[in-house]
């Protein structure tokens, strides 16, 4: 009996992985646009006791002329919304991109439609801090009950507790500057 557990134990911890591989052949152009994040799970230093403060974000995603990603992101801080870009590196295998001169070491797609929700793991090391962040992706400003499973299992699958996942309040003022930034850049001639 014992056995049988543990052997159905391991089948169901193995399922998210499967997926992330078949996510690995997907063309990454579909994740491209704006997004906004609606949860988090991370295990950075202080956000068990900073999570309630934090508002929605948002996220921009484009491509560079040479096939990497470049990340635009707006977030609520202490001197109001803080905005930034990081461009990331495509790895040579799989659907991965990194840049670890920023602290950026991973950045993988969990699980996803693409149309509605992204479910987006990142391993970051800033300094003597090394930790990773679930994310979820929607591009509307609430996100949908198959999104919010997908993403509450992906964390607890990853082992984050309950006290570090979060859904966002619903302040829209940092996510929908990024966003309106975007649409404006869209329509001006030229590379995003």
């Amino acid at each position: 009996m014992g056995v049988l557990l543990l052997a159905l134990l391991l089948a169901l911890a193995s399922v998210p992985r499967a997926r992330a591989v078949w996510l690995g052949r997907l063309d990454p152009k579909q994740l491209l646009g704006p997004w906004y994040v609606l949860a988090v799970a991370s295990r950075e230093r202080g956000f068990a006791v900073e999570k309630d403060m934090r508002d929605i974000e948002g996220v921009v995603v484009t491509l560079t002329p040479e096939n990497n990603l470049r990340v635009l992101s707006s977030r609520h801080g202490l001197e109001g919304c803080n905005q930034n870009a990081v461009e990331l590196l495509k790895r040579k295998s799989g659907w991965v991109f990194e840049n670890p001169p920023l602290g950026v070491l991973e950045y993988r797609v969990l699980g996803t439609n693409f149309r509605d929700y992204a479910i987006i793991f990142t391993q970051l090391e800033f300094g003597d801090e090394a930790f990773n962040t679930v994310e979820l992706y929607s591009r509307s400003e609430t996100a949908s009950q198959e999104a919010l499973g997908l993403f509450s299992k992906w964390s607890e699958g990853l082992g984050f507790l309950s006290q570090q996942q979060a859904q966002l309040r619903k302040d829209l003022t940092c996510a929908r500057r990024i966003l309106q930034v975007s649409r404006h850049l869209q329509h001006l001639p030229g590379p995003l």
